[in-house]
């Protein structure tokens, strides 16, 4: 089948489904924010229990990556993703839950080739980065307090 190019754009524009804006952002908005109010819910917690600022702003980070990859894991996250789209991206949960998703997806493969390898597609330029710069930094430190 031939057609113009004006001819399959109005064949797109016919099978595309529209998007419903407001709703879609509606969702994002309160899903993320409920996740945020968590966050910070957890922070303020945290630190009523008497950790230090630095010390509760650690552990609700560590707190909120455990539960976006075991949320991840159980396959309940990707039912708020679809739920909520992006919503669930900023939050530091979408990073958690965009390590452990390849993961998952490939562990038909293996251990190495599958999951310990593809875990890292997504998020591991922004891993390596963050230790490499972790590492320099820490080098750095050492040398300018031998000194």
């Amino acid at each position: 089948m031939k057609m113009t190019n004006k001819e399959y754009a109005e064949y797109v524009k016919k099978k595309t489904p529209n998007s419903k804006l407001i709703p879609n952002a509606l969702k994002a908005f309160l899903v993320g924010g409920i996740i945020c109010c968590i966050g910070q819910g957890l922070l303020d917690g945290l630190g009523a229990a008497g950790l230090s600022e630095e010390n509760a702003a650690t552990a609700e980070s560590i707190i909120l990556v455990l539960v976006g990859a075991l949320l991840t894991g159980v396959g309940i996250y990707d039912n708020i993703a679809k739920f909520a789209g992006a919503g669930t991206l900023v939050p530091i949960t979408g990073f958690a839950n965009s390590v452990v998703s390849p993961a998952l997806e490939f562990k038909t493969e293996g251990f190495i080739t599958g999951t310990a390898a593809k875990m890292f597609i997504i998020a591991g330029p922004v891993i390596v980065f963050g230790i490499a710069s972790s590492i320099v930094y820490g080098i750095i430190l050492v040398l300018f307090k031998l000194i």
